[in-house]
């Protein structure tokens, strides 16, 4: 629930009773005055309950901006330690592709040469 400033209490308390004081102006004097002074009454006591309220918020507001300062500092806190948890990667992804095609390629000459034989011919082109 918002508060009202009281400012805008103030303002609306000399509106009313200005108000209240035209539409009796025709009525005899005595009365006008008790109104006044009763709606004056009242309207200090909701000024008086809404500046007790405004107080009351911006105590708890003060109590949560300190409880959410602690958990973000918490956060910092666990995000710096799993960084510094975290190894780094032994081979970048084009180191990795680059020793992978080596691997081909050693396996390639190595099951050529499996596949080839102890052949004791040799093999030449013929021109």
């Amino acid at each position: 629930m918002r508060t009202i400033p009281s400012s805008l209490l103030v303002i609306l308390m000399l509106t009313c009773t200005a108000v209240q004081a035209e539409e009796d102006s025709a009525q005899p004097a005595a009365a006008p005055t008790a109104a006044i002074d009763e709606q004056s009454r009242q309207l200090e006591q909701r000024l008086a309950q809404s500046e007790q309220l405004r107080s009351e918020q911006e105590a708890s507001s003060a109590v949560q901006l300190q409880r959410l300062r602690q958990e973000n500092q918490r956060l910092r806190l666990q995000l710096k330690e799993s960084q510094a948890q975290a190894q780094p990667r032994l081979l970048s992804e084009e180191q990795t592709w680059f020793a992978l095609g080596a691997a081909l390629s050693l396996v390639s000459v190595l099951f050529g040469a499996l596949l080839r034989g102890s052949r004791k011919t040799r093999r030449e082109w013929i021109n």
